[in-house]
Parts: C-alpha cells; sequence; structure tokens
C-alpha cells in the first residue's frame, strides 16, 4: 500500500493521500481502535478538529489537530464538511473548517465514519450478551467514551471485580485480553495462569501488556498495552527482540511512540541500518546482540560467533553504519535506531 501510494503521488498527489487515508484507517479498525483513536485521526489527517456527535448512543468527544481531546458544549457548524454514521442518516461527524472540501477531507470522512459505525455497533448497538469471553463486552470496558455504569455492567458481566485492578494485554493478532492482577503485583513473564481463555496472558505471537489499574482505568491500561505492543518483536533472526513488552517497564523509551508514525519516511539512522542489514544476513542478529547483551563477549555468546569474528563483523557495520557501535554513545545510537526500526513499522 506504501508503494503504491507513492506511485500515486507521483501521477495525482490527492490519490496519493486518498490511498495513505484508506491505509491509515484500515490499520485502525485491524487493531480494534477506539472512538477517540479514530475521531484523532480525522483530525491529523484533515488537518483540522474533529468531532464526533451521536446523540442516540450519547457519544460526544472533539479531537483537536495536535491529537488531544477538547470537547465543547457549541454546536457543530453546518457548513463544516460532514459525514452520517449511517445512509441517510444525520450528519454525526464533522471536520472543523469551512470552504469547499477537498478530496482528502471527503475520503477522511468516509473513512472515519465506516469505522466508527463498526465500533458503535458491536459496543453499543446491543446489549451485552452474558457470556465471560464477549469481544463487545471487552471493547465497551475498554472504551473510554462509554459511560461508566454501561462499562461496570461490562466488567461485571465480564467476571472482573470492580474493586480490583486488572490489566489490558494487546495481541499482535487478536482481541485485547483483560487479566486481574493482585494490587501492587509487578509484571510478569511466567507463572500461573488464569483458568479462563481471556485473561490467558500469554497469547501466541506479539502481545503489549499495559499496566494494572482499577477497572474504570483499564482504557489507560489499553492505550499503553497497543503502545507496548509496537515495541514488540518477533523473536527471530530476521526480526529479534522481546515478544512480549510491558508498557511499565518502558519508562522514557515510551515517548518515542510518539514521535514515529507508522509507515511514516524513516529517519536518516534507520536508513543506514536497513541498508547495512541488506548487506548481510548476520547484521540484524549481530547488532540487536550488541544493543541488548552487557558486554561485547555476551554478544558473541549470543550470536554463537568467537570474540574476534564478532570484532570484524561491528568493523564491517561501522563503515555501513557511518558510526562505531562499540562507544557508549554508538551502541545508544544503535540502541535508538534499532527501536525506531521496530516502531516505524505498518
Amino acid at each position: 500500500m506504501k508503494e503504491l501510494a507513492g506511485r500515486l503521488t507521483a501521477l495525482d498527489p490527492d490519490a496519493g493521500a486518498a490511498v495513505r487515508v484508506i491505509a491509515y484507517f484500515d490499520r485502525l479498525a485491524e487493531h480494534r481502535a477506539g472512538l477517540e483513536a479514530l475521531v484523532r485521526g480525522a483530525a491529523v489527517l484533515a488537518g483540522c478538529p474533529a468531532r464526533l456527535a451521536d446523540a442516540g448512543r450519547r457519544v460526544h468527544l472533539r479531537v483537536d489537530t495536535d491529537g488531544r481531546r477538547r470537547d465543547t458544549d457549541q454546536p457543530p457548524d453546518p457548513a463544516w464538511p460532514s459525514a452520517p454514521l449511517a445512509p441517510d442518516g444525520a450528519p454525526a461527524l464533522w471536520l472543523e473548517r469551512t470552504g469547499t472540501p477537498t478530496v482528502v477531507d471527503a475520503v477522511v470522512l468516509e473513512r472515519a465514519a465506516a469505522a466508527i459505525r463498526l465500533v458503535l455497533d458491536r459496543t453499543r448497538g446491543r446489549a451485552p450478551a452474558a457470556r465471560a469471553d464477549d469481544p463487545a463486552l471487552v471493547e465497551t470496558l475498554l472504551d473510554a467514551t462509554a459511560p461508566e455504569p454501561v462499562r461496570l455492567h461490562a466488567a461485571r458481566s465480564l467476571g472482573l471485580d470492580p474493586t480490583a485492578p486488572a490489566r489490558v494485554i494487546a495481541p499482535s493478532d487478536g482481541p485485547p485480553r483483560i487479566l486481574p492482577t493482585e494490587p501492587d503485583a509487578p509484571p510478569r513473564a511466567h507463572g500461573r495462569q488464569p483458568s479462563a481463555d481471556l485473561t490467558h496472558p500469554h497469547p501466541p505471537g506479539r502481545a503489549g501488556v499495559g499496566p494494572a489499574v482499577p477497572v474504570l482505568d483499564l482504557p489507560a491500561s489499553w492505550a499503553a498495552a497497543r503502545t507496548a505492543l509496537r515495541f514488540t518483536a518477533e523473536g527471530t533472526p530476521h526480526s529479534p527482540g522481546p515478544r512480549i513488552v510491558y508498557a511499565d517497564q518502558l519508562g522514557g523509551i515510551g515517548l518515542l511512540a510518539e514521535l514515529v508514525v507508522p509507515g511514516a519516511d524513516p529517519p536518516p539512522d534507520v536508513q543506514a541500518l536497513e541498508a547495512a542489514v541488506a548487506d548481510a544476513p548476520w547484521m540484524l542478529a549481530t547488532l540487536h546482540a550488541v544493543a541488548s547483551t552487557a558486554s561485547l563477549r555476551s554478544a558473541a555468546v549470543e550470536v554463537n560467533v568467537h570474540h574476534s569474528t564478532l570484532q570484524d563483523r561491528l568493523g564491517h557495520a561501522e563503515v555501513l553504519l557511518g558510526w562505531p557501535v562499540r562507544t557508549p554513545q554508538g551502541r545508544l545510537r544503535l540502541q535508538l535506531a534499532l527501536t525506531l526500526r521496530h516502531l516505524g513499522r505498518v
């Protein structure tokens, strides 16, 4: 899709931008993004505040161009570009600007409205079923825009104690899962697992794990879990790194996720890293070992080569990268480049 958008942009900038919008909202829908994330996407892509107002389902939220939610009681201007959430329905999604809508505006409204309609149909369109693994109940509980009584009802229907903390798991493939936890319990990678499949702490593949919070704060844990997911890898030579990442162990590194837009042009250090990785099949695993172990000897053991062989490899890598990786500053630069490479994945 990224390559297609690039080719279309060369022929028709509006068409290329439209394809990027479609791909963006498809990714959000695939990862079951919530209402606020969808409205935020509309605001950022359109370059103006976006507003969702569905009186029938008591949904009102507004996101500014900086991505921050800033709700208002002021009614929408009928002159703003808008879209309904259902055929022949009243306008419910607005882009707050006047003038003739652009092609990009129209695509943003159409794709965002379609994605929002799916979320509302799942979470507000019917009464929650009394099933402990009902994904609609989970999504309702994780929707910060849902009324508090509705979310508490969903929590109880899922068998959760509203007074006990829980954390959210964001798998790379599949719906979110909620894991009850003990108060002040540290994150763990192994141990006794809850019996319910819904709270299974280790879904297949990659997963981000949000912090333990009160049940009504689970939307924040869900957002943090999705951020943590972006820092995961497959744990293979072609994608080295941890499969499970805990948001509360990221610290300040988690701020990098706010700076990197998936699919955007990578920064120069990541471009240099990609060129180096393409040069030799051992390159990525070797550089990851250097960046993630305590010493070069530990890195040599990690990739199963002699210390002198590792030194030769690093000399070759440094020529391709354009900076040293055996100094503290160069190692930090390598760690950042590897992390930014993960975050830039579509």
